[in-house]
Formats: structure tokens, C-alpha cells, sequence
């Protein structure tokens, strides 16, 4: 057919035309060009121009004629192909994604972003194939967890025809997201995004997901896979020791009456994650408080907020979603504050996805796909240039190289603008003093807006104990509570903590690593612990920005791999090297003294009491694929049952 022909309409292309007013117009251009395999729909008049501020560049900066030229063509060259006389072009190949994608979001993209990009799209296959063997199906898996590194593992386990069992210490599985139940707890990754690849949800109702969608998502991926029925709950792990004779772990759990029991799994995976147990402020007093106290991560139901005077302590990353949605609940919400944070805003983060967006993620081909591979970009590597440190940069108390320095410029405009009139009245309060993205990024889900109002005080003082009656601080000022709420986040450098892991030389995790240093190689696995492998481990953060789902789905094709080759060689013990693991962190460690973490100016979770930087990861997240892509075999000592 010839492309510049108009396809007749007939009532359901009437319907997709409508629908395409709400769909994004750099996504549309790079369904064409895939579709096609014309690449003048990304050159002039075309090429979108740079996005302005948040958001997904809807239009593209482009007049509304020139839109509906674009969303018209699409309409009929996706009729074309579903009519048959158009045959879709062949799938683009890493560089061309990079490419189509730099001329799409109007900004560079490196070839080396490219596999990452195809795995993402599901464009390329992420599935390792383990051949159906006896040794492939003596290797019994015993998985920790059932959030979304837990579920991820367990699916290409099934697929695999390995056994396994996911042990889950509640009644039912999600993880983080079972867990924190809080006002306003949702994810601050776009939906699309946070989603495994090979389970798009078209549907999303909005773009950044609450809990209780992201929990219903996970339960529906894990039916649909058929690994739900694998999972036991209210069964907690308490310790796990490798038995040398029998090369297997002996893994002792308890159960929700008390009983322990003792099994032996081949392999045990570790998919509890870093966010998993609340850690609580050491403040003298804690439990001579009067009324409810709990942590965000335990949320109280049944205590009721209204008219109460409600002490939040802490402003990371729960608080800046809870105190919006609490303010105007309580009559007094006092909110107490370490430091404070910068947060960015995003034109998306409250908003409900549109009706002709979800029929585009359903009904345009690949265009689901693209917009997925822009929010790889935009949420997962954009920012990464921006954190690494120029040492001629000549005001590094303040931002650590250009491109730094224009966002601490415009964050601090966006804050006074949210602020207001309240701005020379809480800018000391409000507007932090180190470089931009030192600490976790958050996206502002009214934070300042909320601490600009009459019933809320945001108090800065330290405080030095709880009364029954109240919070006290170093001035000796009272602030009287009904409830105190905990936004103090998790034991996240604490890893594994709640288990005594103990290795083949008899020395356990916590002999190994201390009480705040753990290493492994690649984030997965640690010498002397044979079969013992972490989702989510140290140093797998991409602290620069990202997906967990994408990070997890990056680690489990790795170990998936690695038991490819493991039961290709009837192997019943495979331990990482000490040399490679001494190796990469060394590398690992090397690359983080360049990033923005290792700055004075502020205190975070990524680093531990002797200032190393233990959750986040240094590279790109394509670096790391490139490095996880494949699993080498010599990087392990083999050892078979005799």
C-alpha cells in the first residue's frame, strides 16, 4: 500500500483516531518509524523538540496541525497493517533504538544503552532456556520473599522446570507493597516502568501506581505464572547454615505458631530486598509515650487521626507522600525534620492515566513498548551525568559540576514558588544546602504546599526525648501528641539482619561483612556461601534512578543463567571466587568515589559509619546489564556431591 494513501475509516478506526488524541506524540513518531521503517518521521518538521520542565513532552512542542497529521498517519498505517497490506517493518536493532530514541526525546542516547533498551521493549528475549535434565531438576530452590524480586525469581524458576518454594513471613505475598499501607503510598516510578517487562499492564489508572495497584498487580502476574501456589506463607526464616557433607543448606523457619522447622534446599535466594524492617530512632523515652505510636511501615487502621495532634518524625521519602495526605486530617500535624529534602516535580504524578492512552497501550503496536523505553531513559539513566563529581567544579558545597548546578538553580525556584508567601518564613526550613539528588530523589507530592499551612509546623529542633505527653526538644520545648507516627525508614545497611547466614568455613554474613559493610559480587553472591545468592543486595540500587522491577529482572536472567551452565555440568556446588569478588569491588568502589553519595554535606541511608556507599550502584543500569548480561562460569569454584 502506498503510505501517503488515506485508509478508509470505518467505525472502530473512527474509535482509535479519538483515542489518539490522548496519546503521546514522540511515542506515535517512534510507532511509525517502527512500523515502517521510515526514519523521516523522526527528522524535520517531525523531530519532537525538547521537553520543558516534568512530564512526558505529550506534544511534542508541536502545533496542533502537525499533531493531527502525525496521530492521521498513525491511524492509518496501523489499519494498513492489521488489514494486511502493509507488512511491519523488521524490529530495530540496539543502535537504532538509541538512535531513534535520541531524536525522539531530544536528547543523546548512547549505543550502549541499546541492549537494555531491547530487553526492556521485549523486543529481544530475556528468557534463559535450561534444559529439561535430572541435574537441572535437582537443583531445589528455597526463595526468601515475595515482593517483587521474589516473584520475578519464582516465575523463571517455573518456566524453567527448577523446584522451588517461596517462603513469605505474612499471610500474603507483595512485600513492600503488602506492608506500608500508609495515606498516600504509592511508588515514585512511572507504573509503565515499574512493571516487569514481560507483564505490561495496558491498564494502569494512573501514571505513578498506589499500593493497593501495585500489590493487585503482583498477585495477578504471580497467578498468571502459576507460582502463587509455591508460596507459604507465615513462614519466617530465622537462620541458614551450608552442611559441606551433604553440599546442601540446612534452613531453620518458624511459623506463625511458634513450631520450627528444618529444610534442605539445594539453593537458597535471598529476595527479602532492603526495604523490609522499619528501623526506629533510639530517643530516650520511645516507650513512655501515651497514645498509638507506630512506623509508616506498620500503619494503624484503626487509629483515627481526626482532630488529633499527630507527630510525624522523620521527612524522607514515606513522609513526603504521608504528610500531604494527611494535613487537614488532624487539628495539629507537627512534622520534625533532620535535614531537608529536594524534591522535583512531575506533571504526572497525580494524574489519572487517560482513556485514549490505555486504548493505545492496548491497540497500537509497539506503542507501549516505546513508551516504556522512554521512561528507561527519562526515570533510569538521564540523571547519571549529573552525579558524578567535576574536582574543578569551583563551588562543590553546593552542586558538584554544571549540570548540577542548573538543577539546584531550578529546584530552588520550584520551591520558592510552592512555598509562596510562606518562603522567607520557611526557607531556611525548606531548602537544602548540599548538592541536588545527594539523597534518594523524591518527587514533591505537595510537601511544600502542606508545610506552608496553618495547622501544620514543620520544627527543625532536635529532639531529645518522648513523654508520655509529647516530644521534647533541645530547648526544652514540649510538643503535645495524641499519635506519633515514625517515618523513619529501614534497616536498609543492615542486610539480611533478621538471619544468621552461616558459610562453608563456619564464619556467617555478619562475621563476613560487619554490621553495616556488606559486599557481593555484583550485588548477588559472596565467597565462602556456596548457593547463596541475593536479589536487591548490596550495592544494586541504581541511586541515580530506575526500576527495581528492571534491576531484579537484570539480576534473576544472571542467576538463571549461571544454572544453565551449573546443571549443563551436573555441578552440586558452585561459590564465586574470592579474586572476582575482591575485583569488582574494588572497581565498584573506585567509580563510587566519584558520585555525589561519598559528599559531606548530608547524611543517607547509601552510606555506612565509616562513609562507604553500600546500597547504591555506581554505573548505568545498562553498564551493569552489560556486566550481568551473561554469566561466566570461571568466575566460580564447581565442586559435585561424591
Amino acid at each position: 500500500m502506498d503510505s501517503s494513501t488515506p485508509a478508509t475509516l470505518d467505525p472502530a478506526t473512527t474509535d482509535l483516531r479519538e483515542a489518539l488524541e490522548d496519546a503521546n506524540i514522540p511515542t506515535l513518531l517512534l510507532v511509525l518509524t517502527h512500523l515502517t521503517g521510515d526514519e523521516r518521521w523522526l527528522d524535520e518538521p517531525y523531530r519532537p523538540k525538547p521537553a520543558r520542565g516534568g512530564g512526558d513532552n505529550d506534544t511534542g512542542g508541536h502545533p496542533k496541525a502537525l499533531q493531527d497529521e502525525i496521530r492521521n498517519k498513525v491511524v492509518e498505517v496501523v489499519t494498513a497493517v492489521r488489514g494486511g497490506q502493509l507488512a511491519p517493518a523488521a524490529d530495530p536493532s540496539s543502535a537504532q533504538v538509541a538512535r531513534w530514541l535520541t531524536h525522539a526525546m531530544a536528547t543523546p542516547v548512547p549505543d550502549e544503552a541499546g541492549g537494555l533498551l531491547l530487553d526492556e521493549m521485549g523486543i529481544t528475549d530475556r528468557r534463559v532456556q535450561v534444559p529439561d535434565t535430572p541435574a537441572a531438576r535437582a537443583l531445589d530452590v528455597l526463595v526468601i520473599g515475595s515482593g517483587f524480586s521474589g516473584i520475578a525469581a519464582a516465575i523463571e524458576l517455573e518456566a524453567a522446570g527448577i523446584p522451588y518454594t517461596v517462603l513469605e513471613k505474612n499471610d500474603a505475598l507483595g512485600g513492600t507493597w503488602l506492608e506500608n499501607t500508609y495515606p498516600g503510598c504509592g511508588v515514585d516510578t512511572p507504573s509503565h516502568f515499574y512493571s516487569f517487562s514481560f507483564a505490561a499492564r495496558p491498564d494502569w489508572p494512573q501514571y505513578f501506581a498506589k499500593q493497593h495497584e501495585l500489590r493487585a498487580y503482583l498477585e495477578r502476574v504471580a497467578a498468571e505464572h502459576h507460582v502463587a501456589e509455591h508460596i507459604r506463607y507465615g513462614v519466617e526464616v530465622d537462620a541458614a547454615s551450608w552442611d559441606e557433607g551433604s553440599q546442601r543448606w540446612t534452613v531453620t523457619v518458624r511459623t506463625q505458631d511458634g513450631s520450627v522447622e528444618e529444610l534442605h534446599p539445594r539453593m537458597v535466594l535471598s529476595a527479602v530486598g532492603l526495604m523490609n524492617r522499619p528501623a526506629y530512632p533510639r530517643i530516650p523515652g520511645i516507650e513512655t509515650f501515651a497514645g498509638p505510636a507506630f512506623h509508616t511501615a506498620e500503619w494503624r487502621e484503626d487509629v483515627d487521626l481526626a482532630g488529633k495532634r499527630v507527630v510525624v518524625l522523620g521527612t524522607g521519602a514515606s513522609a513526603m507522600q504521608l504528610v500531604p495526605a494527611l494535613a487537614g486530617t488532624p487539628s495539629r500535624l507537627t512534622v520534625f525534620q533532620r535535614s531537608p529534602q529536594w524534591a522535583v516535580p512531575n506533571a504526572n504524578y497525580k494524574r489519572e492515566v487517560p482513556g485514549g492512552v490505555i486504548r493505545a497501550m492496548a491497540d497500537v503496536p509497539n506503542y507501549a513498548s516505546w513508551y516504556r523505553a522512554q521512561l528507561v531513559w527519562t526515570y533510569g539513566e538521564r540523571l547519571h551525568a549529573a552525579l558524578q563529581i567535576d574536582r574543578e567544579w569551583p563551588h562543590p558545597e553546593r552542586s558538584i559540576n554544571r549540570i548540577s548546578e542548573s538543577h539546584r538553580k531550578f529546584l530552588t525556584s520550584y520551591i520558592q514558588a510552592e512555598l509562596g508567601e510562606h518562603w522567607d518564613e520557611l526557607r531556611e526550613k525548606c531548602l537544602p544546602t548540599y548538592p541536588p539528588y545527594g539523597k534518594r530523589p523524591l518527587i514533591d507530592n505537595g510537601w511544600f504546599r502542606a508545610v506552608s499551612r496553618d495547622d501544620v509546623d514543620l520544627v527543625t529542633d532536635h529532639v531529645v526525648e518522648i513523654r508520655p505527653e509529647g516530644v521534647v526538644t533541645a530547648d526544652g520545648t514540649l510538643y503535645p501528641a495524641d499519635v506519633l507516627v515514625f517515618a523513619t525508614g529501614f534497616q536498609t545497611l543492615n542486610m539480611l539482619g533478621s538471619i544468621t547466614v552461616t558459610g562453608r568455613s563456619g564464619a556467617t554474613l555478619r562475621d563476613t561483612w560487619g554490621e553495616d559493610d556488606a559486599r557481593a559480587y555484583l550485588g548477588i553472591t559472596v565467597p565462602d556461601f556456596p548457593n547463596f545468592f541475593m536479589l536487591f543486595g548490596p550495592n544494586t540500587n541504581a541511586g541515580h534512578g530506575g526500576s527495581h522491577v528492571m534491576s531484579v529482572e537484570i539480576q534473576v536472567r544472571y542467576l538463571m543463567d549461571l544454572l544453565r551452565q551449573v546443571a549443563e555440568r551436573e555441578t552440586t556446588s558452585f561459590e564465586c571466587r574470592q579474586d572476582v569478588h575482591d575485583a569488582y569491588n574494588e572497581r565498584l568502589d573506585e567509580a563510587l568515589s566519584r558520585t555525589i553519595w561519598t559528599h559531606p554535606g548530608m547524611t543517607t541511608y547509601y552510606r555506612n559509619s565509616k562513609g562507604r556507599i553500600v546500597a547504591n550502584m555506581p554505573w548505568t543500569n545498562a553498564q551493569y546489564w552489560a556486566m550481568a548480561r551473561q554469566a561466566d562460569i570461571g568466575d566460580y569454584v564447581l565442586r559435585t556431591e561424591s
